[in-house]
């Protein structure tokens, strides 16, 4: 019975040591338009702009909660311009979701360092579940993209993401991924 009792007591004290307290968001964010990304070079979160894209933001949120984006890789990362990732499909930015495409969401809001904007082909009305976070300013892509939020913490670890090839297009052989991605109001 001690040996049994002993055991348990490790197991629940090996439990408690390796659950790592849920860290609170920076102060002012929504927890119902915030999305925590934990990647393989730390957390991301990101405050949704569901004020100027509330379809492309929406996307997000179902995607996240229907666990897409879990170990989905950061296949396209542009040193000096953005890295790319959402390719739940096939990993390799050719791919979508079961979902429809969206209309497109643009706004006033400029492509600066940290904003996140959606993916798309030449049609601007095909975004669907792949986004990009800019690594720098690029006024090049506004009006262009639907931006769809902003870094909110985190900017270190996008900075770490291994960037790709430039002769490559950024394409990133062994990329960085998300290892799990959920809206904060449903993290436990």
């Amino acid at each position: 019975m001690t040996r049994v009792l002993a055991l348990l007591f490790a197991i629940m004290c090996a439990a408690s040591a390796s659950a790592q307290p849920a860290q609170p968001l920076p102060a002012g964010l929504d927890p119902q338009n915030t999305l925590v990304l934990d990647t393989t070079q730390g957390r991301i979160i990101i405050k949704l702009r569901s004020d100027i894209a509330p379809g492309h933001a929406q996307r997000l949120k179902q995607l996240a909660r229907d666990h897409f984006y879990d170990n989905v890789p950061f296949h396209r990362v542009i040193d000096g311009f953005m890295a790319q990732t959402g390719d739940g499909q096939y990993g390799n930015g050719t791919g979508g979701s079961k979902y429809p495409s969206l209309k497109a969401e643009f706004s006033s809001v400029p492509y600066t360092r940290g904003v996140v904007g959606m993916a798309r082909t030449s049609d601007p009305n095909s975004a669907n579940s792949q986004f990009f976070i800019m690594l720098a300013d690029n006024p090049g892509l506004n009006n262009k993209y639907t931006v769809v939020g902003e870094v909110a913490s985190g900017m270190d670890v996008v900075d770490k993401i291994k960037k790709g090839a430039e002769a490559q297009n950024g394409a990133v052989a062994n990329p960085d991924k998300i290892t799990h991605m959920q809206v904060a109001a449903d993290a436990k």
